[in-house]
């Protein structure tokens, strides 16, 4: 296994680009991760990757090596993944991403019932409202909310997602109730965005009677934590569009109410991303089966609650 070991952590480096990244990503210390490098260096009488005191780049041989390295861990996977399959014992860590909202209420709650039933099951879940890359960071599936940039990953639909317009009575009281999204604009409502590094401007698609458009909200108030917008909606700060799963219980104990109602958010697709070679995986396809399910409940009943639009 050793040998595995070392080729293991000859792609993570690859992929990440730094020692000491995809030391952390698999849990060892630099120093172990360094040693396995040279130890394969010294199997193949070749130096895979050129070191510098700032940067590590791929030799020639270290790009070869690399295509035929992934190639043995995924027919290692397979091999793994079908024996486990034909015991009925899955077993191993499970590395999974969800946007912070999506993750708090829908899917860490699933986790300890998961695991009870595997118990040989470690799960790793990340929360994070950016856009995760499956192959880069190690992850075996995605949740998200929205469309997928990546086509080369496969998707499972879970929910269609109503969302909503909403702000805290205070603000209301201070500001009026739009009724549509061209009174937000013209108004100059605050509304409060939801943005990341590198977004150069902020629009929210509305339904409106000709279909479908885009008005350039604007706002002082911003952040990439979804979270965030809601505790500064609550606080009478400005008017947030979030998913209704998100905010039901807010609005049903009226801290928060909907605005804007004549032209509500276009609904968002959530979904579960995972790649092709880990699809044959039981524990990948276990902790879908197991989440999609509860979670496309929990967003309905949610949905339920509260009336929109």
């Amino acid at each position: 296994m050793s040998y595995l070991d070392n080729i293991r952590t000859f792609v993570r480096v690859y992929e990440l680009g730094s020692m000491s990244a995809a030391g952390r990503d698999l849990r060892i210390s630099p120093a172990v991760t360094s040693a396995r490098i040279s130890q394969l260096e010294e199997h193949l009488n070749v130096r895979l990757f050129q070191r510098t005191t700032r940067n590590l780049t791929p030799t020639e041989q270290g790009q070869a090596f690399y295509g035929g390295a992934c190639a043995v861990l995924d027919a290692v996977d397979e091999a793994e993944a079908q024996v486990i399959n034909l015991t009925d014992n899955p077993r191993g860590s499970l590395y999974v991403a969800a946007p912070l909202g999506v993750g708090r209420r829908l899917v860490a709650p699933q986790v300890p019932e998961f695991l009870r039933d595997y118990p040989q099951i470690d799960l790793r879940l990340r929360l994070t409202d950016r856009t995760v890359d499956l192959t880069t960071e190690g992850l075996d599936l995605a949740f998200f909310l929205g469309q997928p940039a990546d086509s080369n990953l496969r998707i499972r639909k879970i929910a269609e997602c109503q969302r909503v317009l909403v702000a805290a009575p205070s603000y209301v009281a201070a500001r009026g109730c739009p009724q549509s999204g061209a009174e937000l604009v013209k108004g100059a409502h605050e509304c409060l965005n939801l943005r990341f590094p590198g977004a150069t401007e902020f629009q929210w698609m509305l339904t409106t009677a000709d279909g479908p458009q885009r008005f350039a909200v604007s706002g002082r108030y911003e952040c990439d934590d979804g979270d965030v917008l809601t505790d500064w909606a609550l606080s009478g700060q400005g008017i947030a569009m979030k998913p209704v799963f998100e905010v039901a219980d807010h609005i049903r104990q009226g801290n928060l109410v909907p605005v804007a109602q004549s032209t509500p958010p276009v609904p968002v697709q959530m979904a579960c991303l995972y790649t092709h070679r880990r699809h044959q995986d039981p524990k990948t396809r276990l902790f879908m089966e197991f989440t999609a399910e509860r979670m496309g409940a929990a967003v309905k009943d949610a949905e339920a609650q509260v009336q929109v639009g």
